[in-house]
């Protein structure tokens, strides 16, 4: 009898046990840190774009804020290093800026020349009457588009290549001057000021010569 009574104790106690341990609040245990203190946390680029798409997609202006703005452009600049050391000066004063490249007929220099002969024999035979009279710096193109014309040189001064051709029309011949071109390219900048323009503001870059500052329309840029 006592056996069954120790038995059936023991019983209950394990079924109790059992049951506190399946039905009991157990307390929730703390997330560990992601980073160690002093870490900064570990950003996705995910995450980066998407926060940098929300700061552009409220920096363009609205037409009220380019109406308000003086805009300008400054050029041209010859050479990029140029445009780009104008830019570094002049961005501390802007609102906005960028650099533009656009590409322009610009002259290289004057050919002063003899038009073509219809033969290389009469070509020749005009070099001959150069030399008699004492004309040496010619050339009888032999090929290509100005073949049988007869250059009498290359200047980059307008002014020499005119007294070339007076000088050699004095001896009775009909030279010409063409000047020469060549399609390169030129950097302007644009930018816009929030306030009126510094009257100082084009002198502020050095080395730009043949640069001048223009009123433009405004655009967002």
């Amino acid at each position: 009898m006592f056996v069954r009574v120790l038995f059936m104790l023991l019983l209950a106690l394990n079924i109790g046990g059992a049951c506190w341990l399946a039905f009991a609040n157990r307390p929730v245990a703390e997330a560990a840190p992601a980073t160690d203190p002093g870490v900064p946390r570990l950003e996705l680029l995910a995450e980066r774009d998407a926060d940098d798409h929300a700061e552009l997609a409220s920096a363009p202006e609205s037409p009220a804020d380019l109406a308000n703005d003086q805009c300008r452009r400054f050029g041209p600049f010859q050479t990029q290093a140029d445009a780009r050391a104008a830019m570094n000066i002049l961005t501390p004063s802007t609102k906005r800026i960028r650099m533009r490249e656009e590409r322009a007929t610009q002259t290289r220099g004057y050919w002063v020349y003899l038009p073509a002969m219809p033969t290389r024999e009469q070509a020749l035979a005009t070099a001959r009457a150069l030399a008699a009279k004492s004309v040496h710096d010619y050339y009888v193109v032999t090929a290509g588009d100005q073949q049988n014309t007869i250059s009498l040189g290359l200047f980059r001064d307008q002014g020499n290549a005119e007294r070339r051709r007076a000088e050699i029309a004095a001896l009775g011949f009909t030279p010409k001057v063409n000047a020469r071109t060549e399609d390169l390219p030129v950097y302007w900048l644009d930018f816009a000021l929030a306030g009126a323009e510094p009257a100082d503001l084009a002198s502020r870059v050095a080395g730009a010569h043949d640069a001048h500052i223009e009123q433009t329309r405004c655009q967002a840029y």
